[in-house]
């Protein structure tokens, strides 16, 4: 099959969540398949990044996204009834090169990463070539949570992309031939949104090697939270980490250190670490597994939280437990449950890191070592994937 894949980020490298099952998307279709990858990259950096893909596609189609066209496409959507998803995600230059990567080579099928790429799939030329979307987690629900939380203003623009969302999701799962999520509970949320349309789960896995300790480790009593700090649920759960549980732990271990490990930090983040040598706030780091190694316990202290939480299971493969909260416990896979612990209050998460901290090494090893994470191996997790594609491609038959 010749795949076009659309995806609103660069997949490469894995180093944040929206990237992560892109990227093992793309090497397992790549290694089967002839893929031409047309993504909108949002900085240098990231578009540095298109060539390293070559080995695997037959082409790369990098479109850059500028702050200054994408805010006043925003403003003007405010005044619209379209979503602002779709304001930031758009570009007459990424429409052009589209046409030309499909005037060249025709896909047999079109695969859209996220509701956001979803629109393009769906207009011309490509209304006419068969379409599945990996929708991973449902949008519209992630902003109908923030809505939940935010004040106003927040709140009503939240509220608004929601409902627009929602309406668009509604009609892209409909015309798919398929619509892919993340877990059951993503599944569920998708089946409310759409009432119709073929939804199936493929689930997110792990590298697990790449993620195992290299040799016998002795970690510090440090707790590590790992994410993209400019994500408003990550940048919310680390500062109430800091503020309300981690004095709490510091004042029964003083030895124990809390690293929070991400790109992108906010100010208020660092000013607050400033305050408390115990803190340290790295921003961006070359490889997080190295923080993971050195650490006793992992923290993913996130309030709104869909799909599953690779850092979470990233952690388990490091062989760490995890304190963490129901919306996270909710999203994961059964087979890393037996290492998570449940957390929802400021009191509730202290008193767990603390707990995990007084055993000693080899009793929280012993947490992981219990689980067998063989089947949230990539390719076993992507087993169905390949039978979904090809259903797709066949042509669709008409009833009387």
């Amino acid at each position: 099959m010749r795949i076009l894949y659309l995806t609103h980020r660069l997949p490469y490298a894995p180093n944040r969540g929206d990237r992560i099952r892109a990227y093992y998307v793309l090497r397992h279709l790549a290694a089967r398949h002839a893929v031409d990858l047309v993504s909108f990259v949002h900085d240098d950096e990231e578009q540095s990044h298109a060539p390293d893909l070559s080995e695997w596609v037959s082409s790369t189609t990098a479109v850059r996204l500028r702050r200054a066209e994408t805010f006043p496409r925003a403003a003007a959507a405010l005044f619209k009834r379209s979503t602002l998803t779709h304001a930031i995600l758009d570009s007459r230059l990424f429409r052009e090169l589209l046409r030309r990567v499909i005037a060249h080579r025709r896909p047999d099928v079109v695969l859209a990463h996220c509701s956001g790429m979803a629109r393009f799939a769906m207009e011309a030329p490509l209304n006419d070539v068969p379409f599945v979307l990996d929708m991973v987690d449902v949008d519209s629900e992630k902003w109908a949570d923030l809505g939940r939380s935010a004040s106003w203003p927040k709140r009503l623009m939240y509220e608004r992309e929601a409902h627009l969302l929602r309406q668009f999701e509604r009609r892209a799962i409909r015309t798919a031939r398929s619509t892919l999520v993340v877990n059951n509970r993503e599944r569920q949320t998708a089946t409310g949104v759409a009432g119709g349309g073929r939804i199936d789960v493929v689930p997110n896995g792990i590298e697990i090697a790449h993620f195992h300790p290299p040799h016998a480790v002795n970690p510090e009593p440090r707790v590590v939270f790992c994410g993209v700090m400019n994500y408003a649920p990550n940048e919310t759960g680390a500062m109430w980490l800091m503020r309300e549980v981690w004095p709490r732990v510091h004042r029964a271990r003083p030895d124990a250190r809390l690293s929070i490990v991400g790109a992108y930090p906010a100010r208020r983040l660092y000013d607050f670490a400033a305050t408390d040598p115990s803190i340290e706030v790295t921003g961006a780091v070359p490889d997080v597994r190295p923080f993971l190694w050195r650490s006793a316990v992992a923290a993913a202290p996130l309030f709104v939280a869909r799909g599953v939480q690779n850092k979470a299971l990233e952690a388990v493969a490091a062989g760490l437990p995890v304190v963490a909260t129901g919306a996270v416990i909710e999203g994961l896979p059964t087979e890393v449950l037996p290492a998570c612990r449940l957390a929802n209050t400021a009191d509730e998460f202290a008193d767990t890191l603390l707990a995990l901290l007084d055993m000693s090494a080899l009793e929280r090893r012993a947490i992981t070592r219990t689980i067998s994470l063989e089947p949230l191996d990539w390719s076993r997790r992507f087993a169905s994937l390949e039978s979904i594609l090809r259903m797709a491609v066949r042509p669709v038959r008409l009833t009387a």
